[in-house]
């Protein structure tokens, strides 16, 4: 069985969660608990963080099962 991968959004960014490659570090609830959670669901929140922290702490993903998009970047042609 396949597991898909989870979006979540905000008025700024749209946040992908990728389980399969997921190594479960917990790094991101632990540095940033009030949008990551490992005990609720949805287990992300991005209206209870900062746009610029909520990237910061995607960017330290170990396994970059977290990976983010702008929605108001213009895309190339």
């Amino acid at each position: 069985m396949k597991i898909e991968s989870k979006e979540f959004s905000n008025k700024d960014i749209t946040v992908t969660y990728d389980p399969c490659i997921c190594k479960l570090s917990g790094k991101c609830a632990r540095e940033l608990s009030n949008v990551f959670s490992d005990t609720i669901i949805p287990w992300i929140n991005l209206d209870d963080g900062n746009t610029e922290d909520i990237i910061k702490q995607i960017k330290k993903c170990p396994s970059g099962a977290l990976q983010f998009h702008r929605k108001h970047e213009k895309q190339a042609v």
